[in-house]
C-alpha cells in the first residue's frame, strides 16, 4: 500500500509541472513574422552638420584628489591609547 502512495506522489510531482507547462504553451500567442517593406528609400541629401558644443565642465566625479600621506600606523590607531594606560595604572 505504501508503494502505491509513493508512485502516486512521484506521478503528481512529474505530472503537475508538465500540465502547467503544456497549458502555458497552449495559451501563448505565436509571434508574428516580421514584415519586410517591399521598397526601401534612402535619404539622398547631404548630412547636416552637427552643432558644436563647448567643452563640458568637469563634474565632481572627474576631479582629481591627491592621496593621503603614508604613515607607519594604521588609520584606526589612536595615539592616546598609551597615555591613557599610563594615567590609569
Amino acid at each position: 500500500m505504501a508503494f502505491s502512495h509513493r508512485i502516486a506522489a512521484l506521478a503528481a510531482v512529474v505530472a503537475i509541472p508538465l500540465g502547467i507547462a503544456a497549458t502555458s504553451f497552449a495559451l501563448t500567442d505565436q509571434p508574428k513574422s516580421p514584415e519586410v517593406p517591399s521598397r526601401v528609400e534612402l535619404d539622398s541629401g547631404s548630412p547636416t552638420p552637427t552643432p558644436t558644443r563647448p567643452a563640458p565642465t568637469p563634474t565632481p566625479s572627474d576631479e582629481v584628489v591627491s592621496r593621503p600621506p603614508v604613515t607607519d600606523s594604521s588609520a584606526s590607531d589612536d595615539d592616546d591609547d598609551e597615555s591613557d594606560r599610563d594615567e590609569d595604572g
